[in-house]
């Protein structure tokens, strides 16, 4: 009962079998073969006995437990980040070192195609290495965000937390920024973060089998989705040294679920990791130990105007109105962005994809070859600028070096600089510093050309087999356009203004136009600065910026999430969705179990099937209490019926009344009938047999252990149902591998009890039905499932309104929501796929006919 189960052979979305296949029309509907995680605990007996046996001391042990593991995620991730940032150095500064003394000795002597070959031979190889290590692992690809969004949202993408992706991500990510490519590595910490988050809590591996250790906690989506969401800020924290952004990136961008406790958690995880890069890399880059001055991989400076210089003002009130138009065309410049990406990954997902692997290993050495031959002859062009003194405010980049020191005097004299190679012949950190505080100008043609070619290049590049990132190119691409922007402010019109806030307006501006985030962003960006005069600017910025460039597409993220066909739901519903309600929606064709329920029964179910819940009714038939005697089995299921709607009998009576008044006959009528009842004592065997006999049409004699069948007539198939609770496929399959049944001559209190830790030992790789040998089991044998299913979930009338239902679906987390009438037979039941935009925007649009 999930939207998370296969489609149906032959239908539209039962076409969409490849990751990303893309249908002719425009329009892509979110696939059905994703499953959904379930952040709704299921209170069964095995739980419930774990509730009545955790006293206070094992509570605070529980919780002690938790809060190591968010340190040991915080620190972990720091140490990540250590890695990737040491050896993307330790590779820059040779590749750097060797070409450019390469360059400085073929100037004179006429050999820069020897110099040329030896950056492609750099650059090659390391991205080959990159590309090879995603095709052992596909989901390494690209940033990893719109994975971790979808997942944080209630989507399980195969293969996204896995160790195996998380080495091919760490590991690839250093090639490809070292290999030259426009691409940042701080979307893949993101993505390595929350790997981290996903699998140290587990103690055991998928990929590497011998790595499990007896750890019994943390065995539901719903704690490992908590430990994504501080494993994915911790990843922000210490890519830009933000931890109070990083907790509001996990916020924003992913989980729909929230609370006070987890926001405690996610920040200190924040925090952990934050001051342990900071510790390590400040210590290693100053040589002082416990100092703390390098807080992320990614620092944009301090923005100071020099000492003695009054008339320098960071920002003015003035300033604010070019802050807007520069939002403005940050949103417009990152709409186009988006679009053409778009059509690039669709163009990928039509004509390379499908193809043998190797094709996406020469597409990224294509990418590679252009971006070096672009570096290197765009490197030769630029023009000479008179070179600026170090001044006190621009004296320190990310480690010992001052501002000068990555300035590039390619084809220029002494004193004199050449702008488009300090720009593309250096580290893209570099560049930006260079942009955010070089006193010296930098041309407006220079400007320019590279932001034309660095717009194109990143572009192309986002979509190709390597780890890549968009922060960095973006900001960086963003600070060219607000250093012209500065420069066209200063020299033409003679405005006296500092370059570095245009330069990181510029940034801001561009980067929210690609991402359209603005809360985090805004406090990332003002993090990194360390400047909190700049949070006015910087927010005004993003939020025109954003509005913009909706007018026109999504954000990148989500633009990809669409193309791989994720249902993810988004915040909220348009108001026009509330002309629809939980029946227009709702799943009604439905595959169910009885509370007994034979061995065969259930073995065919879970093998006919690919639905991942069931729902646990007893049917509402005239004929049922002839089966009542001489049948262990009919006995057991009226039994259970019997004392369920006793327990609600005295509830049903007192709202007799005000149920009278509802529109619907039916309901009136079951109120005439239970105001019959005569003694009080008998009420429960009086309003069980109305329950069985209110239905005017006798239903077909099938019996409770009856496999459903395809060949059911819509008689049998809507037939009335009480329901009485939800188990999921993964428990039904548990029982079954386990042996927990009983025999027909037998009561159900022989039925082995499973333990809480014994029905989750397996997760999150539960077993399939298939493994089962069904020489262990007699198919005669009866499964109680009673103690084991979800006796109270969510439910929902079938007359709430859409904003309802996908309100509570989506912030409590649910991945099945049954729909159930004021009697208690279930009608139908809602899963994620009925509540995307698509599905709802095809029903409004057949309500609308039907009006």
């Amino acid at each position: 009962m999930d939207e998370v189960s296969l489609s149906e052979p032959g239908s539209p979305a039962g076409c969409q079998t490849i990751l990303g296949e893309i249908p002719d029309e425009e329009q892509i509907l979110p696939r059905k073969d994703y499953e959904s995680l379930d952040y709704d605990r299921c209170i069964s007996e095995p739980y419930v006995e774990v509730l009545e046996g955790m006293d206070n001391k094992k509570a605070k042990k529980y919780e002690a437990v938790h809060w190591m593991m968010v340190f040991a995620i915080g620190v972990t991730v720091g140490l990540l980040g250590l890695f990737v940032d040491f050896f993307v150095r330790l590779f820059n500064k040779l590749k750097f070192t060797v070409v450019g003394d390469s360059i400085e000795k073929c100037s004179d002597k006429g050999c820069l195609s020897l110099s040329l070959l030896e950056l492609l031979a750099f650059n090659m190889t390391f991205v080959f290495i990159a590309s090879v290590l995603v095709l052992i692992e596909p989901v390494a690809a690209g940033s990893g965000i719109p994975e971790i969004k979808s997942y944080l949202n209630g989507v399980k993408i195969p293969g996204i937390v896995r160790l195996r992706t998380f080495l091919c991500k760490a590991a690839g990510v250093l090639f490809s920024v070292a290999g030259g490519l426009f691409v940042g590595k701080e979307g893949p910490m993101i993505h390595s973060g929350a790997i981290v988050g996903a699998g140290l809590p587990q103690f055991q591996s998928i990929t590497f089998r011998k790595i499990k250790f007896d750890f019994p906690y943390f065995r539901s989506d719903r704690d490992k989705r908590d430990f994504v969401s501080a494993g994915a800020a911790a990843g922000v924290a210490a890519a830009f040294g933000a931890p109070i952004g990083g907790t509001l990136f996990s916020l924003e961008e992913g989980s729909s679920f929230w609370n006070q406790a987890l926001t405690w958690k996610v920040l200190f995880c924040s925090m952990s990791a934050t001051f342990t890069l900071n510790f390590f890399r400040s210590g290693i880059n100053f040589s002082k130990w416990g100092s703390f001055q390098l807080p992320g991989l990614l620092n944009f400076g301090e923005f100071k105007c020099p000492d003695g210089d009054k008339n320098c003002h960071l920002w003015t009130a003035v300033d604010l109105a070019f802050f807007v138009l520069m939002g403005v065309v940050g949103g417009l410049l990152g709409a186009l962005f988006n679009c053409m990406n778009k059509n690039l990954a669709k163009y990928r997902i039509r004509h390379i994809h499908p193809k043998a692997k190797f094709i996406r290993v020469l597409e990224s050495l294509l990418v590679t070859m252009v971006t070096t031959i672009v570096i290197f002859a765009a490197s030769m062009l630029g023009e000479c600028r008179d070179l600026s003194t170090p001044t006190a405010h621009n004296t320190t980049l990310a480690g010992s070096e001052d501002i000068n020191s990555t300035i590039r005097q390619f084809f220029c004299s002494n004193k004199t600089y050449n702008d488009m190679a300090t720009l593309f012949f250096n580290p893209q950190e570099a560049a930006i510093h260079q942009l955010f505080h070089q006193d010296g100008t930098f041309s407006p043609v220079t400007l320019s050309v590279f932001f034309f070619l660095y717009f194109l290049l990143a572009c192309w590049t986002y979509g190709v087999s390597v780890p890549s990132g968009l922060f960095v190119p973006s900001l960086l691409c963003g600070a060219a356009f607000g250093r012209l922007v500065a420069n066209v402010l200063k020299v033409k019109l003679g405005m006296d203004i500092y370059s570095g806030t245009f330069a990181l307006i510029g940034a801001a501006a561009f980067l929210g136009g690609v991402v359209r985030m603005t809360i985090s962003l805004t406090v990332i960006l003002i993090e990194s600065t360390n400047e909190i005069t700049y949070g006015l600017p910087i927010m005004i910025t993003l939020m025109v910026a954003k509005w913009t460039g909706d007018f026109f597409n999504k954000g990148i993220y989500d633009i990809h999430i669409q193309l791989r066909g994720v249902p993810l739901l988004e915040w909220e519903t348009e108001v026009e969705m509330d002309r629809l309600t939980a029946s227009d929606i709702m799943e009604t064709n439905l595959t169910y179990v009885y509370p007994h329920t034979r061995v065969q029964s259930l073995v065919s179910i879970l093998r006919t099937t690919v639905y991942h819940a069931f729902p646990v009714v007893t049917e509402n038939r005239q004929n049922e209490r002839d089966f009542m005697k001489g049948n262990i089995l009919i006995s057991n299921n009226i039994h259970f019926k019997k004392s369920s709607v006793v327990s609600r009998a005295g509830e049903q009576r007192r709202r007799c009344q005000s149920m009278k008044s509802y529109p619907s006959s039916e309901l009136r009528n079951v109120c005439d009938e239970q105001s019959a009842a005569v003694e009080p004592s008998e009420e429960g065997e009086d309003l069980l047999q109305q329950m069985l006999e209110r239905r005017h049409a006798p239903y077909p004699n099938l019996y409770p252990d009856q496999s459903p069948s395809e060949e059911w007539t819509m008689e049998e198939r809507f037939r009335p149902l009480t329901f009485h609770g939800l188990i999921l496929r993964s428990q039904l399959v548990n029982l079954l591998i386990r042996g927990v049944c009983y025999a027909e001559n037998q009561s159900s209190t022989n039925q082995p009890r499973l333990s809480y830790a014994e029905m989750t030992e397996d997760y999150p790789r539960y077993p399939d039905i298939h493994d089962l040998d069904l020489t262990l089991l007699s198919p005669r044998m009866i499964v109680d499932v009673t103690p084991y299913m979800n006796p109270c979930p969510y439910t929902v009338s079938p007359n709430a309104r859409i904003s309802q239902v996908f309100n509570l679906f989506r912030t409590m987390g649910l991945r099945h929501l049954p729909v159930v009438n004021a009697v208690g037979e279930i009608v139908g039941i809602i899963t994620r796929h009925n509540l995307t935009h698509e599905f709802l925007m095809a029903k409004l649009r057949q309500h609308y006919i039907t009006i």
